[in-house]
């Protein structure tokens, strides 16, 4: 099968990888508007060819939208608008609303299927490509009504291929849940990570005392803001709505120690320990 993958970075690099590994693809064409990453996922051996998107689309059964998410409301349409019938087409974007409003009346929208796997690093383009990323990992599969049962079929293939377990979920519960479970996690370490650089302006005593749970927490801080910004954007009305939660959680905390209600301290810990039931 030839596989066209639109957007060579962390997701459309890590995905072309599995799909050469597990032998899904027989043929891989890149599509990128940055000559530098097109240039760097050729050498990385990512792509067989890198074409422009009329081309590619013409050479491929099955085409991964891999762009940020303010170009997939965009790039959606005019892709159903390039392609065949029998062609399937799919995206790997973090919010899923706004992209499916994009199509709901194209007339191949049986064509698309709307997915988020929910794998990824703070690092972004061809070089941050992995092998195995999304090996184990979850992907939710959005408003599978409105496709075809053949493409939801050959893009599940495609996943599986990758080692992935699939969930089926409506667009905009997606768009509400990840809001929670990755949107305000990012937000989180980028205003820690803001805090400590506005209060240490020592670098050299920030590596000295961070220790793993400052690495891990801030980590996501260095995520590339022009992946974010759109994502903070198109999902700000659910990402609001937990930020609320969250300062209104991280205040109680403050009024508590402030205060010195250690036991309330204590008994807030302990509720949050809680997460040991989810996350082991």
């Amino acid at each position: 099968m030839t596989v066209c993958i639109v957007g060579l970075g962390l997701m459309g690099g890590s995905f072309a990888l599995g799909l050469r590994e597990s032998g899904f693809a027989s043929s891989l064409i890149g599509v990128e508007s940055s000559p530098t990453h097109a240039e760097k996922a050729l050498a990385l051996g990512l792509v067989d060819k890198i074409l422009p998107l009329e081309a590619a689309l013409a050479q491929s059964q099955l085409v991964l939208l891999a762009t940020p998410v303010d170009h997939l409301v965009q790039l959606a349409p005019r892709v159903l608008d390039l392609i065949r019938p029998d062609q399937v087409v799919f995206d790997a974007g973090s919010t899923k609303h706004p992209v499916v409003q994009s199509i709901k009346n194209h007339p191949l929208r049986k064509q698309f299927v709307a997915t988020h796997p929910m794998a990824g690093t703070e690092f972004s383009g061809p070089d941050a490509a992995i092998s195995g990323l999304f090996e184990g990992k979850c992907v939710v599969l959005c408003d599978t009504d409105q496709s075809s049962s053949v493409a939801c079929a050959l893009v599940t293939a495609a996943y599986q291929a990758l080692g992935m377990r699939m969930i089926l979920m409506e667009s905009n519960a997606h768009d509400l849940h990840v809001a929670y479970v990755s949107h305000i996690s990012h937000i989180a370490s980028f205003s820690l990570a803001l805090t400590v650089l506005e209060k240490e302006k020592e670098e050299q005593r920030i590596f000295d005392l961070a220790g793993g749970g400052f690495s891990s927490t801030v980590r996501l801080a260095k995520s590339n803001p022009a992946t974010w910004t759109p994502i903070f954007e198109q999902n700000s009305q659910h990402v609001l709505e937990v930020l609320d939660a969250f300062i209104a959680n991280t205040i109680q905390f403050r009024n508590m120690l402030e205060n010195k209600d250690l036991q309330g301290l204590y008994t807030l810990m302990e509720q949050a320990n809680a997460i040991k039931r989810i996350l082991s």
